[in-house]
């Protein structure tokens, strides 16, 4: 077996860990298989704006960079003080008919719900309220229960899950597209509680970007390799620890079941995209949204909604239909055509497969977009007006779609793509690189 070294110019304030033999040499640092193609290779310390890809596949591997805990307790006691008005206070201030109406995000969700489409509304509190108070609250947890010598291990399992579902920034976006939506009807003025949103979701992305957890479990939950064979090291994908498994068969860091592949990846890749294919019929057939006009009803599918958007904005209109129907689409069509090239063990055009499963992973959450825009619209307009906008049918079906195929790319096991690739590269050393 090869063991690839990363060798960059980075000097190590930290203490080393052994001196380990690679083919390009010596090098210091720690063995660590890459969780896109499984290969084994020694990882070095990086510093601060450094960061490692995997020799082979070209995955990012780690990161030097590690805020410290006072840092990120900071960041999330300031978010959770701006977090009632930002939530409460209202983001676009309109006046209808002599009527003075604002929009908040609480309002949108409450529209929703009252309305009857509970779990519609559900979607969109989870992904802009649940997950993050559920960071913040995690964060000042790794900040204070060390001093009380309380278990990390969940919150740290907890931390890499959220970040895909954070979704501030792509409500901003809705934000922008709503108040364009509703100029053509009346006057629009910017609220005052724009400002702590802003602020809100400005700390939310500096807080993603320089949130390490691989760092933090080296931090909390240092741990040696044994000394054995390390052709028997396996990755643990819930905290990328590589070592060999205990006596229980898990982890020795998490305690998460250590195995060889993602048990059941392709079944449960392909019973999500199928449950995503099977929503987006109806998502795209029926209405996602009913405006009432002095009475009179007008439905709007995905595509007519997006088509009466362009008469005004054709910018927008594009960001509409590009994160609406283009992004699920794509994912349906990349996701399926990834998943039947590992039943066919396609060796062709490895590299591409996994850029491709890399960028799925990377735009699904913007498909989340319409659904924020209809809370906002509901928000603003609503049954008690001669003009009205409500919740069509198609919207439980979109946002289930849109929730299936991020599962669905998550789920994929890449690695299972290299197993049936013969072939590897001859590089035998690679550089840390700058961000």
């Amino acid at each position: 077996m090869k063991i690839y070294s990363i060798v960059g110019s980075a000097t190590h304030s930290a203490p080393r860990p052994p001196v380990t033999q690679a083919r390009s040499g010596v090098a210091y640092g720690r063995y660590h298989r890459c969780h896109g193609c499984d290969m084994l290779f020694l990882l070095p310390a990086m510093r601060k704006g450094e960061y490692a890809t995997c020799p082979q596949c070209s995955t990012r591997v780690g990161s030097g960079r590690d805020w410290s805990m006072t840092r990120l307790a900071a960041m999330a006691k300031a978010m959770l003080l701006l977090m009632p008005f930002a939530y409460t206070a209202p983001l676009l201030d309109i006046r209808l008919l002599g009527v003075a109406i604002n929009a908040s995000l609480f309002e949108g969700i409450w529209q929703m719900t009252r309305q009857g489409h509970p779990v519609t509304a559900s979607m969109v509190a989870f992904c802009t309220v649940g997950v993050p108070i559920t960071l913040m609250i995690s964060l000042l947890y790794l900040f204070f229960a060390p001093r009380m010598g309380m278990n990390l291990r969940p919150i740290l399992l907890l931390l890499e899950k959220l970040k895909a579902w954070m979704m501030l920034d792509i409500y901003l976006v809705g934000l922008a597209v709503a108040a364009i939506k509703i100029r053509e009807f009346s006057d629009i003025e910017i609220g005052h509680g724009l400002v702590a949103y802003l602020t809100l979701t400005l700390l939310s992305l500096l807080t993603l970007i320089h949130l390490n957890p691989d760092q933090l479990w080296l931090r909390f939950y240092p741990r040696l390799h044994p000394v054995i064979n390390p052709e028997r090291y396996r990755l643990c994908l819930a905290c990328h620890f590589t070592s060999a498994p205990d006596t229980r068969g898990r982890c020795p860091r998490c305690n998460t079941p250590l195995r060889a592949r993602r048990r059941h990846s392709l079944q449960k890749s392909w019973a999500a995209l199928i449950s995503a294919i099977v929503f987006l019929v109806p998502a795209n057939l029926l209405p996602i949204s009913i405006l009432y006009v002095n009475g009179a009803r007008k439905e709007d599918t995905i595509l007519s909604g997006i088509l009466s958007l362009a008469n005004g904005n054709v910018p927008v209109a594009a960001v509409v239909f590009i994160a609406s129907i283009l992004v699920p689409f794509t994912k349906v069509i990349v996701l399926s055509t990834l998943l039947l090239s590992i039943h066919l063990h396609t060796q062709r055009a490895i590299m591409t497969r996994m850029r491709l499963l890399r960028a799925m992973i990377w735009i699904g959450r913007w498909s989340m977009l319409d659904l924020f825009v209809i809370a906002l619209m509901m928000s603003l307009v609503n049954r008690d007006q001669l003009l009205a906008f409500t919740l069509g049918p198609a919207a439980f079906y979109f946002g289930a779609a849109v929730i299936l195929t991020i599962l669905a790319a998550e789920w994929l096991d890449s690695r299972l793509m290299w197993d049936t690739h013969g072939t590897r590269f001859n590089n035998t050393r690679i550089n840390t690189n700058r961000d």
